[in-house]
C-alpha cells in the first residue's frame, strides 16, 4: 500500500520574524530537521513527501531542503496561503496570518490520495513514530461508519522546551487506548516536578507523565473529505474571532470523536521530541543530532 508524508511548512519562520530560522543547519552537512523526518518516514516505508508551504518561501525552502530531498523519494508541493477561503467567505482586513494546520492540510484535496501521516516541519518525531503509525495505515481493517485514524502519543515530559512554554494537545485516552479527547493546551511548562497550564480545561488533570499530542496524525484519504465542511463550520460560527483563531487539526479530531464520525488509536511512543520553537532551542537541537550520529542512530550524513 502507498503511503504519503504530509509535512506541514507554511508556518515556519513566523516565530522568528525575517529568516527560516527552522532551516537552521543541524549537521556539517547542511541537513536540517526535515531532513531527519524524511529519512526515518523513508525507512519505515513511505512512498511519497507532500509538503505544505506558502509562496513566499518557496525558493528558499527548495534552496535549502525541497531540491535535496527529491532526489531520494517524490515530492510534491501545495500552498497554504491566507486567502485560500471556501467560497462566500472573505479575509478580514485586520486578519495577518493563514488558519491553522486544518486549512494547512485543506490544501492537499486532490494531490494526496492514499493514507497519509501529519507532521510539524519543526519538530522531530523519532523512528519509532513513524514505524508505528506507517504499520497502522498498512494493516487492513474492516470498514466501518467511522473514519480511521491514529496518533503518535508522546509523553508530555519529553516534548517540553527549555526556553519557554509550549502549547500541546492533551490527549484522554480509554483503557483500550483509544482517543476520547483532545483539549489544546496553551502555556505549558513543567516547574518543580510539576506540569502547568493556562488553559483550564486541563489544569486539574496535566501531569508530566499526560501524553500529548504533536500534531503526527495517520489518516486515511477520506479525511480529507470533512475538511471544508468543517472549515465552513469554523468561518461561519459566531464564537469564532475570525482575526485570532485558527482551524487546528487536534480541534477537528476532538469534535469527531465527540460526533462519533471517528475512532482515533493512540499509539505510544518513549521517543524524545526535538523541536525549535525558540531561537535558543537551535544548539541544543544540534547537539542531540550529534549524540544520535555519534551512538549510530544516524548516519554522519543522512543522504549520500
Amino acid at each position: 500500500m502507498e503511503t504519503t508524508l504530509v509535512i506541514m511548512a507554511a508556518g515556519i519562520g513566523s516565530r522568528f520574524g525575517t529568516g527560516i530560522k527552522q532551516l537552521t543547519k543541524m549537521n556539517d552537512f547542511g541537513e536540517i530537521i526535515i531532513d531527519y523526518s524524511i529519512f526515518d518516514a523513508k525507512e519505515a516505508g513511505f512512498d511519497k513527501v507532500v509538503f505544505v508551504i506558502r509562496h513566499a518561501i518557496e525558493e528558499e525552502f527548495k534552496e535549502v531542503i525541497g531540491n535535496r530531498i527529491a532526489q531520494y523519494i517524490p515530492v510534491e508541493y501545495v500552498y497554504q496561503e491566507l486567502e485560500d477561503l471556501p467560497e462566500g467567505f472573505t479575509v478580514p482586513e485586520e486578519r495577518k496570518k493563514p488558519w491553522g494546520t486544518g486549512q494547512a492540510i485543506l490544501a492537499c484535496r486532490g494531490v494526496v490520495n492514499t493514507p497519509f501521516v501529519i507532521i510539524n516541519a519543526d519538530d522531530y518525531y523519532g523512528k519509532t513514530a513513524f514505524r508505528s503509525l506507517h504499520d497502522f495505515l498498512c494493516t487492513p481493517h474492516d470498514k466501518t461508519d467511522k473514519m480511521r485514524m491514529a496518533m503518535a502519543g508522546f509523553v508530555l515530559k519529553n516534548t517540553v522546551s527549555e526556553n519557554g512554554t509550549v502549547t500541546r494537545g492533551v490527549c484522554i485516552g480509554d483503557e483500550n487506548n483509544m482517543l476520547t479527547g483532545v483539549i489544546e493546551s496553551r502555556d505549558i511548562a513543567i516547574t518543580d516536578g510539576k506540569a502547568v497550564t493556562s488553559t483550564e480545561e486541563s489544569k486539574n488533570i496535566i501531569s508530566p507523565d499526560s501524553i500529548v499530542s504533536m500534531n503526527m496524525w495517520a489518516c486515511d484519504a477520506d479525511f480529507l473529505d470533512v475538511l471544508e465542511e468543517y472549515f465552513r463550520d469554523f468561518l461561519a460560527d459566531e464564537k469564532t474571532d475570525l482575526i485570532k483563531n485558527e482551524f487546528l487539526v487536534p480541534v477537528l479530531i476532538d469534535r469527531l470523536i465527540r460526533e462519533g464520525k471517528a475512532s482515533v488509536k493512540i499509539l505510544p511512543t518513549d521517543e524524545k521530541w526535538i523541536g525549535i520553537t525558540y531561537r535558543e532551542d537551535i544548539e541544543k537541537a544540534q547537539a542531540e543530532f550529534r549524540k544520535m550520529s555519534e551512538a549510530g542512530i544516524y548516519p554522519e550524513r543522512l543522504w549520500k
